[in-house]
C-alpha cells in the first residue's frame, strides 16, 4: 500500500443544525440569478443559467461568527449574500420535480468577490477564477436539514448595522429545483456538493474593520468580521 508523501489536508466541513458535520466536495455558484442584480451588473432579462466554481477549502465556517482576512491582491472586496443548497444525494439528469430528494439542507453563505479582478477578467474575456475562487471566499453558516423545497424567504445583508441587500428568495430567476436540474446536465452532482444560488441587488465593498451580518429567513444568520 502506497503512503502519502505528506499528510493530506483535512476535508472542509460545515456544522449541521442538530449535530454532525457536512463534508464539502465541490462548490458551485450561480451567476446573475436575481433580475435586479443582473441589471446593476449591466445585464437584463432571463438568460440561460451559468455557473462558476470555488475550491472546497474556500469555506469559512461562521457558526455564528467568523473573522475573514481581507483578501490578497484586491482593493475592491465585495459581499454577495446567498442561499446555499447542500446536496445529500447525487446524480445526473435530475428533473426539477425530483430536486427535493437530492437536497440535504440549506444555509446562509457569502460569495466574496474581488470585483476589480473579476472586472478585469471580464474585459479581457478571461475566466473569473482570480475574482471568485480565492482563499476564504465562501463564508457559510450552519446547515439546516431540508423538509421541503425552499421557494421563498427574506434574504438580507447588513454592513455595520446598515442594510445593504434586502430581497426574497422567491425573486430568483432560476429556482432551486431548476438550478439543480441544470447543473446535473453539466456535472455529476455528488454528496457534499454546495450550490451558492446567486445574490440580490445591493452588492458593494467592505474594508478592514467592517462587520457583515447575513440572513435568510428560517436559517441561522452569520456575522463576519473583516480583519
Amino acid at each position: 500500500m502506497r503512503a502519502y508523501v505528506f499528510e493530506p489536508h483535512p476535508v472542509p466541513a460545515v456544522p449541521v443544525e442538530g449535530g454532525g458535520l457536512f463534508p464539502v466536495n465541490r462548490i458551485y455558484c450561480v451567476g446573475r440569478n436575481y433580475a435586479e442584480h443582473a441589471i446593476e451588473m449591466g445585464h437584463s432579462g432571463r438568460e440561460a443559467p451559468f455557473f462558476f466554481c470555488k475550491p472546497a477549502d474556500a469555506i469559512v465556517v461562521a457558526d455564528p461568527e467568523a473573522k475573514l482576512p481581507y483578501a490578497l491582491a484586491t482593493s475592491n472586496l465585495h459581499y454577495e449574500c446567498e442561499l446555499v443548497v447542500a446536496i445529500g444525494h447525487g446524480g445526473t439528469h435530475i428533473k426539477p420535480e425530483q430536486a427535493l430528494s437530492h437536497i440535504f439542507g440549506y444555509a446562509v453563505g457569502l460569495d466574496m468577490t474581488r470585483r476589480d479582478l473579476q472586472g478585469e477578467a471580464k474585459k479581457q474575456g478571461r475566466p473569473w477564477d482570480t475574482g471568485k475562487a480565492f482563499d476564504h471566499s465562501a463564508p457559510i453558516g450552519r446547515i439546516h436539514r431540508a423538509s421541503e423545497l425552499m421557494t421563498a424567504g427574506a434574504i438580507e445583508l447588513a454592513v455595520n448595522g446598515s442594510t445593504k441587500q434586502s430581497s426574497d428568495v422567491s425573486k430568483m430567476i432560476w429556482t432551486v429545483a431548476e438550478i439543480i436540474a441544470h447543473l446535473s446536465e453539466l456535472f455529476v452532482l455528488k454528496q457534499g456538493d454546495l450550490i451558492f444560488t446567486g445574490t440580490p441587488e445591493g452588492v458593494g465593498p467592505v474594508v478592514k474593520g467592517d462587520v457583515m451580518t447575513a440572513r435568510v429567513q428560517g436559517l441561522s444568520p452569520i456575522t463576519v468580521h473583516i480583519t
